[in-house]
Order: C-alpha cells, then structure tokens, then sequence
C-alpha cells in the first residue's frame, strides 16, 4: 500500500472519530475496499462515496442488499412497504439458498430491527453508560447485550487476589493486578512456599539425624537398648511434629485468585438473570471446623466473588429485574455507584458472616432488562441512577414490510441454521431454499398482526426455523423446503392454540356452538387466547353470547353477567346499557338484562363489546340474529366501534367454526392476515357503528329497518353534537 493510501486511511478514521462513530454502513464498506485496493491519492472517501451516485448504484457491493440500513444512526424506516407478495418478491432474489445469505461479524449487526437500540449499546459502551431496555420477549434484549463486549478495551481485564490479614483475620486484604499477572503470582508463591518447606524439612532431618547418632553412641557406650528405643521413639515423634507446626502456616499465607483473567480474554459478560443475593453480590462460605486452629479454613480463602464482582471491567446483565429484592437492588446501586463492593456472609447463622473483605472492585455497566412491569417494582434509586447516567430503550416489537426488512429476515434465518451447525450435539439443520423463505417471511407478517409489518420476536420465529430444520434432517433433504414450514407451523403450535383447537372441537360434539339458523338474544362471539401469556401468536376461540331481558318485580333493574368477567369486560356491560337506554328509549331501571357466556370463564377485555350490545338490542326489540355470523369490536358509549387486537386469529377461529361472515372494525382491515386457505371461506364486513352491525346481523324486514334506522339516528345525533344534555 502507497503513502497516498496510508494517508487516506488516516484521513477516514479522523472523520469516524468526528462522526461520532455513528459513520454509515456504506462509509464502512469503502473503507473495506481501501484496504483490499487502495485509493489514489487525493480520492478521499467522501468523494468516492457521493461523488457520482448513479455510478455507486451502478456499481454496488454484492452484499449491499443485506446491510442493515444507507447510515448507520437513522433509526427511522424511510423505505416505502413492499406491496409486492412475498411469493412473487422472493423470485427475483438472487440466492438459491440461505446459504449464499452473508452473516455480519459483529454480534451487534445480528440484531433485526432494534437500529435505535443498537446506536444507544454502541454508544453506551464507549461512554460505560448504564442501560435499561425494555420490551417483549424474544426481540434481542439479551443479544444487544451481550453485543457491548465487542465494543470495549479487553487491556483494561484485571485479577483480584485476596490476601489473609494477619492483624485482623475477618477482613481479608484485597489487591488487583493486570490480567493474567494473578496466576503467576500464586505460582510463584506456591514455588517459593515449597522451597521454604523444603529447606525446613532439610535442616529438621539434618538434627535429627545428628540427635540420632549421638543417642547411637551413647547406647553402644552404655549398652541401655530401652534407652534408645524410648529416645527413638521422642525423635521420631518431634520431627513429624516440629516439621508439622513450622510448615502449618505457610500454605493458608497464599492468596487466593478470586477473580482471574488471560490476557487475551474479552470482556466479560455475566448474565446474573435469577441470581439470588450469594451469587449476585458475593458471599463467604461456611467453615464448620472455625474452632479449630488447625483445621479451621482462613477466611480469606472462604471469599467468593458475585456477579457483580465478576463483571468487572465488563457487561452485568439482569433480565426480569423486578425479581430481585429491594435491598439487593440497593446493594447493586452501591456497587454501581463506589464501583467497589465488599463481600461479607450472606447469612446469618454461617460463621461466614462474621468476614467482611476489603472492597473489590464492581467497574461494570448495568443492562437492566424486562417488561413494562419490572420498571414498576424497580428500585427508584436504581432507576434514577440509570436514568441520570445512562439509557432507556425500549425495543421494537415489529417492523415495516420493507425489502430491506425482508432481507434482514433472510439474514436471520441464515444466522439461526448457522448457529445450529455450531452446536456440539445433534444434527445440524439445512439450509432454507426459497419456498420455505417465503413461508417464513409470510408467517412474520401474520404474527406481527398488522398489515404492512414484520413480527420481531425473533425468537419465537427461530423456534419455527428450527423444527422445520430438524424435519427436514429427519428427511435427509440437503434444504429445508416448503412442506417442512407447512408441518413445522401445524407441530409448533403455543399451547394456547392448542387448547382453542380442543375447545371448538368439544363445541363441535356437544353441539355448543350454533352457525346456522337464527335466534333471538344469541350471537356468536370471537375472543383470542394467550393476549396476555407475551406471545405474539394469537389463538381465536368462538364465544358464543346469550342475552335476556326480564321486567323487575317491584325493585330497581339491574345488569347481570355471568362466565367470569374481568372489571374491563363488566364496565363494557355497563356502558352498552347506556347505548340501550338511548336507543330504545325505555326505562331500563323496569328491566333486568341477563348476559351469558354459555361454556367460558374468566373472559377479559372489551372486544366482545358489539357482541353483548348486539345480543341486548336483539331481545329487548325480539329481532332474531343470524347464526351464521360472528363479530368482534369494541363499543363507546357513542356506538362506534373501536379496533381490537387478534383480528386474524379471531376470523380464522371463525371459519374453523363453519361460519361464513364475520364482523369486524373498519379500523382492522389492514391488520387481517390470515391463511390463503380461509380467504375464500369467509366474508369479512367492516363497520364503523352499532347500526351497521345490526344491520348485517339481524333478520327481518320491517323490524330490523325500523330498528337500524332509529339507531342510525341516535348515533348521527351523538357524533354530530346536536343531542341535549341536561344541564347541571
């Protein structure tokens, strides 16, 4: 390489460092070109970069498709959503296979659709800031953790030794020294402690063989042979014991190697997620011969490091923070704080509770992890800390369908076949061909439950990678193709779909469930289960509701519910009273509203809304409902109907069930993504008010108009702010 190369290799790194290091990956992959090729002199990389745009796009890096982003620190998709099918997109890719798919070294790369997360860990580790992230499951909380190691010095690794301190045995002496240094100084310790001993066994045998002899001569002079055996017998014995006590000390004057590390070690990256306070914060272990002189264990050697103290110089990971007790957070804060921590006895009843060491040192940054609730049980002092000197992320849950996003989800299919062939036991899996991509990429769309996205949850993503992989071994296919995906999805069902599944075959047996005909006061619900399990797969169910209305007998009416309502589900039941009252104009304190869930507990939320309206309507005006149609919405007390989660999962329960439409908010449409093998099974119908459903949900003519009408009208009333309200 040149000297005009040298200096543009210069010239690049100073304007990385002026850039923050948040340099674009396009920079980054020139700056691999200057060290492949080499630049002209007087060509720096700016002008090599955006000079010429139509000749960069003309001649672009292979692998540029699969980087993650045009600049490294633009958190916001600008790409536009890909319309194109995912079938149809996938042919015009240039692989054949996951295969030819390029994996990028840094472990921080690896990480699909957390780009704001991953300029906060880049920067984090280069300022050693603390950080919390927050967020669902299985989307790389832990991933981006353990990715800050790669961005900090290993030359800062230190060893901790503990010594004894002869002056107060309880309080060991703490002393640190350069990565790799611990072990050689305990070697030549331990050599230099052997030496000792061997010159003091040396001179003991050398008198006691001068002892020996002299006691010789005096018996052959004397010829008392009791003599010499009882005087043999006293040498004997005050050899061993004069060699036993001068040597006793000398191994427990060692050290002991708490922390160590090798010079070429990383930074460590300690997951303490569920450690209890021992193992967290360090403890002294028991020594139940602590009377004895002699057997008793020094306690310098009794001293085990936690996980705080183990991560020095590195990254201490906590996921589910919550879990841990207030006075072990406090006990981490201090640690954060002195970045020192002492390590005494745990308990109380241990004779190790009475040691407390020197301060070891705790120089590590904190990545807090969990979901929205652990931020409520966290420590508020512990949060301020972070939050003073740190970060707060919380991390995506989706994606735009974009063709960039699509490829970082080739990427890491890639990247979990790849890991797969790492493993030490087992087959390793094959790789993906193209039909089993797009079958991938289709379920991340329906999981994501939106129209337009991609499901991060990576995880459970890479559970359907995984055991299409394995099926596809147990076949001997050299790629996983599409009719692996297909049984995979049917195997990995959450158990919360298989338990719906059970549940709409026993409604099936028992005659449960109605989907034809109609009925007075009954409609058929839709639900979802696993909302809150932190799945991103939902599993719908069909809820058949009942309504009834009875006169009072001589007392105030009241709404009755039954099926194990939540609070949210109740106050929903209160609040369609206040859309009855309006619309029929009746004094609902003459009636009582009974409202069934036939065969269900424990229902939650407020999606059933239209649902128990629409059954209320129907037997207060004796209007029968259509069988053959479900629905799901939430309901204001101004009848409109509000957008639910689960919309897919709810519409395919639907058609599982044989029923042939199913009622829906406007608002959801974009979020339907169900199987191709349902579309042509069922009609959809979007609504935006009561009346509209009614209107698709009831039968009959002149009741039904007249009741749809007189809705309508209240309805328009209520949006258009022409209603009276009394005054106060």
């Amino acid at each position: 390489m040149d000297d005009g190369s040298v200096e543009v290799l210069r010239g690049a790194v100073a304007r990385e460092t002026e850039l923050g290091n948040l340099t674009s990956f396009r920079h980054k992959r020139t700056f691999k070109k200057v060290l492949l090729t080499g630049l002209t002199p007087g060509n720096t990389m700016a002008e090599q970069d955006d000079s010429n745009p139509e000749a960069d796009s003309k001649q672009k890096d292979p692998l540029e498709s699969w980087e993650d982003g045009s600049a490294f620190g633009v958190s916001d998709d600008s790409d536009p959503v890909c319309e194109t099918p995912v079938e149809d997109w996938i042919k015009d890719l240039d692989i054949e296979s996951t295969e030819r798919v390029p994996i990028p070294d840094k472990l921080v790369d690896q990480v699909i659709g957390q780009e704001a997360a991953s300029i906060v860990v880049r920067k984090a580790s280069e300022q050693r800031r603390h950080m919390i992230m927050v967020g669902e499951p299985g989307t790389g909380k832990s991933m981006l953790a353990r990715s800050m190691t790669e961005f900090l010095p290993p030359e800062q690794l230190e060893d901790v030794l503990v010594y004894r301190n002869q002056e107060d045995e309880n309080e060991p002496k703490v002393r640190t020294v350069p990565a790799g240094r611990g072990s050689r100084l305990i070697a030549e310790r331990r050599a230099h402690v052997r030496q000792q001993r061997e010159r003091t066994n040396r001179t003991l045998l050398f008198i006691a063989l001068v002892v020996g002899a002299a006691l010789l001569l005096a018996t052959i002079s004397s010829g008392e042979i009791l003599t010499f055996i009882f005087g043999s017998f006293i040498l004997v014995f005050g050899y061993f014991f004069l060699r036993t006590r001068l040597t006793a000390g000398d191994e427990s004057n060692i050290p002991k190697l708490l922390i160590k590390h090798e010079r070429s070690d990383e930074p460590p990256f300690v997951d303490a997620t569920g450690s209890l306070a021992g193992a967290l914060l360090g403890d002294v272990r028991h020594d139940p011969f602590q009377s004895g002189a002699d057997l008793a264990t020094p306690a310098h050697e009794r001293v085990e490091p936690g996980a705080v103290h183990r991560a020095n110089k590195g990254v201490l990971y906590i996921d589910e923070i919550r879990m841990l007790r207030m006075e072990e957070q406090q006990a981490l804060l201090v640690a954060m704080q002195e970045r020192e921590l002492s390590i005494s006895g745990r308990s109380e009843r241990s004779s190790g509770a009475l040691t407390k060491s020197e301060p070891v040192p705790t120089d590590f940054i904190l990545v807090a992890a969990g979901n929205l609730d652990s931020i409520q049980n966290m420590h508020p002092a512990l949060r301020s800390r972070i939050r003073g000197y740190g970060y707060e992320v919380y991390v995506n849950t989706d994606m735009k369908d974009t063709e960039r996003n699509r490829r970082r989800l080739i990427r890491f299919i890639a990247q979990e076949v790849r890991n797969e062939m790492k493993k030490d036991s087992g087959k390793s899996i094959p790789h993906f061909d193209k039909q089993a991509i797009s079958l991938v990429l289709k379920e991340a769309q329906r999981r994501s439950g939106r129209r337009g996205k991609l499901s991060l949850r990576l995880r459970e993503l890479g559970g359907l990678v995984r055991i299409a992989g394995d099926l596809a071994a147990e076949d001997g296919s050299t790629l996983t193709q599409s009719k692996h995906v297909v049984r995979a999805r049917a195997i990995a069902k959450p158990l919360e779909q298989q338990v719906a599944d059970r549940y709409l075959e026993r409604q099936s047996e028992y005659s449960m469930l109605v989907n034809e005909g109609e009925r007075v006061g009954r409609v058929n619900g839709l639900a979802v289960l696993g909302a809150d399990t932190g799945l991103s797969d939902y599993s719908g169910v069909v809820l058949p509701v009942e309504a009834m209305v009875t006169p009072t007998q001589g007392r105030s009416g009241q709404v009755i519910a039954t099926g194990g309502l939540s609070d949210l589900a109740k106050e929903s039941v209160t609040n369609i009273s206040a859309v009855v009252k309006k619309l029929t104009g009746k004094d609902i304190r003459d009636f009582d509203l009974h409202v069934q869930f036939p065969g269900t507990h424990n229902v939650d939320g407020d999606s059933a809304s239209i649902t128990m309206a629409t059954a209320i309507i129907s037997a207060f005006e004796g209007v029968p409902i259509d069988q053959n149609i479900a629905m799901t919405g939430s309901l204001t007390v101004r009848g409109e109907v509000l957008p639910i989660g689960g919309v897919s999962a709810k519409i395919e329960a639907a058609v599982k069930s044989g029923i042939k439409r199913v009622v829906i908010p406007r608002s959801n449409m974009n979020d339907v993504l169900i199987d191709e093998k349902y579309e042509s099974q069922v009609e959809i119908l979007a609504v935006d008010s009561l009346d509209e459903v009614l209107e698709h949900a009831l039968v009959g003519k002149e009741e039904k108009v007249s009741l749809v009408e007189r809705l309508a009208k209240v309805i328009d009333t209520i949006s258009s702010g022409t209603d009276k309200q009394p005054s106060a």
